[in-house]
């Protein structure tokens, strides 16, 4: 395991600032949040939740959001306030996750160089704890969705767990699909799981780099 068992959130706040496509990610964040307030009706305002995404959407399968809304007053501020540090708090994470990546490899937190550098990177995606738990969430929602579409009579709204899994680049797998659907929907369905699933891949790269660098020994970008 490249990656030791202690958190340091401090490096976590460094990683989300100390690079140019780290900090270039929150500045779009931060222009999301902007279009947000200005046009809180137009499909623009869901802009900070894809961004943020798939952390963002993890409300959607919890019932704080919900509970919070629900008395009106201050309730909804308290929830404003709550839903707001929440995307603060994802935008950081992934902004740290684009400011791994953009590190360098090093010896202390990464795996020796090899002739093979792809593999070198995808190896982030299964050779540390959260890594592998979120391919496991990833697996099963896609799992579900594919039970649900093939072999279930009703499958219903299925591709929302996986499309929610996979943020963001998953709304990609649905542009894609969508015109296949119509014509031949088993291609359709497949063309969505493979992009749910490079989608996934993706996110789980990010996070397996990002555990390496806030697990491991401290070391120069």
């Amino acid at each position: 395991m490249p990656t030791s068992a202690r958190f340091r959130p401090r490096r976590l706040l460094v990683l989300a600032t100390d690079s140019l496509p780290a900090r270039a990610y929150l500045g779009l964040v931060a222009l999301g949040v902007v279009v947000l307030f200005l046009a809180p009706d137009s499909p623009y305002a869901m802009a900070p939740a894809l961004l943020t995404a798939p952390l963002s959407f993890l409300p959607v399968v919890l019932p704080f959001e919900a509970a919070g809304t629900a008395g009106g007053g201050a309730a909804e501020v308290a929830a404003a306030v709550l839903y707001g540090g929440w995307l603060l708090l994802c935008a950081l994470v992934n902004a740290a996750a684009f400011g791994a990546l953009a590190r360098r490899p090093d010896r202390a937190t990464d795996r020796a160089p090899s002739a093979r550098p792809r593999r070198t990177l995808l190896a982030a995606a299964v050779d540390n704890w959260p890594a592998r738990a979120y391919v496991a969430v990833v697996a099963a929602a896609l799992g579900t969705f594919l039970y649900a579409v093939l072999l279930s009579p009703d499958p219903g709204f299925a591709g929302i767990w996986p499309l929610i899994a996979a943020a963001p680049l998953s709304f990609l797998a649905v542009a894609v699909s969508a015109p296949a659907e119509y014509s031949l929907p088993w291609l359709g369905t497949l063309v969505f799981s493979v992009g749910v699933a490079l989608a996934g891949l993706v996110n789980a790269v990010l996070i397996g780099r990002l555990t390496r660098r806030i697990g491991g020994p401290p070391s120069r970008g």
